[in-house]
């Protein structure tokens, strides 16, 4: 059984942000695979879909707590963190790029963090979206302010709407390829 998580913070201010692209892949995912029944799991703090062999999760934790609900998923299920997939944004990764890796370290995303402490191990795999602009990767360089905690938490702009639904369907596909041949063969095609 495979368990996929995508990070999100939980009200509806947040939705369309940079910081919720993890829920917004896997609601792209449920409607491909018709799995419309969202249902909020107090025991998991999360909201999930069950299928055989595969389970969906949002965290209702908020981003920052992300691992609570990861470790409460895993020890219920019995499953190992390498049948773990965690779908979230990255800072460092240009808008529209993805990045799939198994274990490394939080890189700054506190959500990713977050998991990684409550797991007490780093042996998971990561779908990495990026949403990273100029500004995002040089800002520091250059001597401009730029703060991340107010950028990720910013809805896209129009302009990049077209990416962003692109990155998200390559994600589906990345997704599909990681369950039924391997994070190998998914980081050969997408990385």
């Amino acid at each position: 059984m495979k368990l996929i998580v995508g990070l999100g913070n939980p009200e509806e201010k947040y939705i369309g942000t940079r910081h919720n692209l993890g829920f917004e892949v896997l609601d792209e995912l449920s409607k491909k695979l018709n799995l419309v029944d969202w249902r909020l799991e107090n025991k998991f703090k999360s909201e999930i879909i069950q299928a055989p062999e595969l389970i969906l999760a949002k965290p209702q934790t908020y981003m920052n707590n992300s691992g609570l609900a990861a470790q409460l998923l895993t020890a219920y299920y019995k499953l190992p963190t390498t049948n773990l997939i965690v779908i979230h944004d990255e800072l460092d990764l240009p808008l529209g790029h993805i990045k799939i890796r198994l274990g490394g370290a939080g890189a700054g995303h506190h959500g990713v963090e977050s998991i990684i402490d409550k797991l007490g191990t780093d042996q998971f795999v990561r779908v990495r979206l990026g949403i990273g602009n100029l500004q995002s990767q040089s800002g520091e360089h250059r001597k401009r302010s730029f703060s991340a905690e107010h950028y990720v938490l910013e809805p896209f702009l129009p302009s990049e709407h077209h990416v962003v639904k692109k990155m998200v369907k390559q994600s589906l596909q990345a997704l599909e390829l990681i369950i039924e041949e391997g994070v190998e063969k998914a980081q050969t095609q997408f990385n």
